[in-house]
């Protein structure tokens, strides 16, 4: 039980049919020539093609399709930002009202529970602020 075949009994061998292998080679030897004959045809096409149609001609047309095409591209592209940059402008715009509709109203409007008005802010005392001198912070008081 080495892994080794028994000794006993002939040996078998597969039998490759004859068959088999004509079958094959006959398969391969049409498939070679239908591609043969499908490449024939097309280079044939192309050579006849010139008589019907001036290639550089064509070649012309295209690039000139092509080049239109990318510069109505480009113009398409062009007219879609200035609609967004319009857009965007007129947002602003009406952000700056909104902002400013508010910022008018709570200034206009008393304050609400009893809130003091907006006084303005109460004068220093001598000797404290920026025209003080160096400008420097009192020390704290302890």
């Amino acid at each position: 039980m080495d892994g080794a075949p028994p000794a006993e009994g002939p040996i078998l061998r597969r039998s490759r049919g004859r068959r088999r292998r004509r079958g094959r080679r006959l398969r391969q030897v049409g498939m070679g020539l239908l591609l043969g004959a499908v490449g024939a045809a097309i280079l044939a096409a192309l050579v006849r093609l010139p008589e019907r149609l001036d290639a550089l001609l064509l070649v012309s047309h295209a690039l000139a399709n092509v080049i239109g095409g990318l510069s109505r591209l480009g113009l398409g592209l062009l007219q879609l930002a200035a609609v967004l940059a319009v857009v965007l402008l007129a947002l602003l715009a009406l952000l700056l009202l909104v902002g400013s509709a508010v910022r008018l109203w709570r200034a206009l409007l008393p304050p609400a529970g009893g809130e003091a008005p907006l006084a303005p802010p109460a004068p220093r005392p001598p000797g404290h602020g920026p025209e003080a001198g160096s400008g420097r912070l009192p020390p704290p008081l302890l």
